[in-house]
């Protein structure tokens, strides 16, 4: 009895401790370092409360991309999309890192209609074709993301940058990272050196801690950061940035861009 009340004690606490956290997507690997010759992984990909256990939605399977270490698109094997999260196998034929990501974009309007606040989401498309001159109290919103994981056989290869939206330029290698080193990369906006950045860093399984332990950095007059890995384990890296003086077709616009990475960090 007094087993069962421990874990109805601990079950209600950590309800408590994780009801003010955001939903936080991630793709997770079953593992990123792999040597030998056709190897394979598995990958879950969710947006939950908890590092990393799927509890609230799947990311579509639709949205994820895989790119080899080429550039060029690969297969999702066995690709299964649940209520609460997305699961499928990568084939790693060749030696190199493998980029596995989900990104979107998207815009969102709010104004008022009859006293009522209005809602929508949709493309850019969409809200070009709408007469926004004339809605009332008119809030337009975009936001670009990417949540991302990289993984690699044998020899590391370059991880390339895009140059749009928010990402990272990558002077440690996201599978080269190890207790006891420091690694450090540079915040990119539209491929330019990013500084006031805000970089958060969690590292998972945050379900069996009391505090979440989140880290906290800011990106330098460079745009680099560097993170020093307390422990061993998979850590969820994000950081967010607004984007200021936009506007849509005369209408002031209000845009942010996000990046989310999932590494794993190995003893020393």
């Amino acid at each position: 009895m007094k087993t069962l009340k421990k874990i109805a004690l601990a079950t209600t606490l950590a309800a408590i401790a994780t009801s003010a956290l955001a939903h936080r997507q991630w793709i997770l690997p079953s593992t990123s370092i792999l040597s030998g010759e056709d190897q394979w992984i598995s990958v879950e990909a969710a947006i939950s409360n908890n590092l990393y256990f799927p509890n609230h939605h799947a990311i579509a399977l639709d949205n994820i991309t895989v790119l080899g270490p080429s550039g060029q698109a690969l297969e999702k094997h066995s690709a299964a999309q649940g209520k609460i999260r997305s699961t499928f196998e990568l084939q790693l034929e060749a030696n190199g890192s493998y980029r596995i990501f989900s990104g979107r974009s998207g815009m969102f309007a709010s104004w008022e209609e009859d006293g009522e606040r209005k809602r929508k989401r949709g493309t850019a498309e969409e809200f070009a074709a709408m007469d926004l001159a004339s809605m009332d109290k008119l809030q337009l919103r975009e936001n670009a993301s990417r949540v991302e994981t990289i993984v690699t056989s044998g020899a590391p290869s370059e991880i390339a940058v895009s140059g749009k939206g928010l990402e990272f330029e990558f002077k440690t290698h996201p599978n080269d990272l190890f207790t006891g080193e420091s690694a450090s990369f540079r915040v990119l906006l539209n491929g330019k050196p990013t500084a006031g950045v805000e970089v958060t860093v969690v590292q998972g399984n945050d379900r069996f801690r009391n505090e979440a332990g989140d880290l906290t950095f800011v990106s330098g007059e460079d745009g680099l950061v560097e993170i020093e890995w307390p422990q061993a384990g998979r850590y969820w890296i994000n950081a967010s940035a607004n984007i200021a003086g936009a506007d849509f077709h005369g209408i002031p616009l209000k845009r942010s861009a996000s990046y989310t990475l999932t590494v794993e960090v190995l003893p020393d």
